[in-house]
C-alpha cells in the first residue's frame, strides 16, 4: 500500500519526465490546486480538476519555461497532509535566462489519488527569467541615473 508521501513523490518524479499522462493519473477526479497569485503565464489562482489544472497551470508554464520541481524536504503531519519544500529549476524559453524559485507544495491525498494542492513559490524569479536580459539591464541603468 502506498504512503501519501509515496504518492505525491509521485507527481514529482512525472513532472520531472514532463509527463502529462502520468500527472492525469496520479490526480484525483475532484482536484483542486491554489497556485501563487502572480504566476507567470495566467498560472496562478484557484483550478479546478485535473484537465484543467494540467492546461492552465502546468502546460502554460511548461509552454514557457523548460522547468520542473525539485523537491527537497517531504513531511507528512498526523492529520494526512503531506508537505514538501524545494525549488523550481529550469530556463525561461525565450529568454534562456535561468530560474530557480522556492516552493512549499501541501497535498492532500484521497483515495490514493493526490485530491488538493496550495503552492507557494517566490513568483518573482519567475518573471525575472522572463524578461530579456537587455530590458533588464535598461531599466537598472535608468534607475541609477
Amino acid at each position: 500500500m502506498s504512503t501519501s508521501s509515496d504518492v505525491v513523490k509521485g507527481f514529482y518524479d512525472a513532472a520531472q519526465a514532463g509527463d502529462g499522462a502520468a500527472i492525469l493519473a496520479i490526480l484525483h477526479t475532484d482536484f483542486v490546486a491554489h497556485t501563487a497569485p502572480g504566476l507567470p503565464c495566467g498560472a496562478g489562482g484557484t483550478f479546478h480538476g485535473p484537465r484543467e489544472t494540467l492546461t492552465r497551470v502546468w502546460g502554460a508554464v511548461f509552454a514557457e519555461f523548460d522547468t520542473a520541481p525539485y523537491a527537497e524536504t517531504r513531511h507528512e503531519t498526523t492529520d494526512g497532509m503531506v508537505v514538501v519544500t524545494g525549488h523550481y529549476r529550469g530556463t525561461a524559453r525565450a529568454t534562456g535566462r535561468a530560474h530557480e524559485a522556492e516552493f512549499v507544495h501541501l497535498w492532500r491525498v484521497t483515495d490514493g489519488q493526490i485530491s488538493w494542492l496550495h503552492q507557494y513559490t517566490d513568483t518573482t524569479h519567475w518573471h525575472k527569467a522572463l524578461t530579456p536580459r537587455a530590458e533588464r539591464d535598461g531599466s537598472a541603468a535608468s534607475a541609477a541615473r
